[in-house]
């Protein structure tokens, strides 16, 4: 029988969930291909930030997301992630379609 904590520590997939982010703008995301120039760059960048919320975007781990999406308020949007991308992910707007569909969930629950 396994743990609550290694319960809690797994990560659910929602293969839709790309999709479903490209109502709010994420239609670049698998782009990315998880090289880290952008964790390199950004000021703020510690602990993989943007680039382990993009990977969890790609795999559909909304649960992830949620459960992370104070980090997407972390973002400047300074633009150097924008302009170092050797692949043009632009992940300074990935970020920021991240946080409209979070402000979308947050509604939906009465949060704001």
């Amino acid at each position: 029988m396994m743990d609550k904590n290694k319960l809690e520590q797994q990560i659910t997939v929602d293969c839709s969930f790309m999709k479903e982010l490209e109502r709010f703008g994420l239609d670049k995301a698998y782009d990315c291909f998880n090289c880290g120039t952008c964790v390199a760059v950004c000021p703020l960048g510690a602990d993989h930030f943007p680039r382990e919320i993009i990977r969890y975007a790609q795999l559909g781990a909304k649960g992830k997301i949620i459960e992370k999406a104070y980090e997407l308020w972390r973002c400047l949007h300074c633009g150097l992630c924008i302009h170092t991308c050797p692949r043009g992910a632009d992940p300074g707007e990935l970020i920021m379609g991240l946080r409209r569909y979070m402000i979308h969930l947050w509604r939906k629950q009465n949060h704001v």
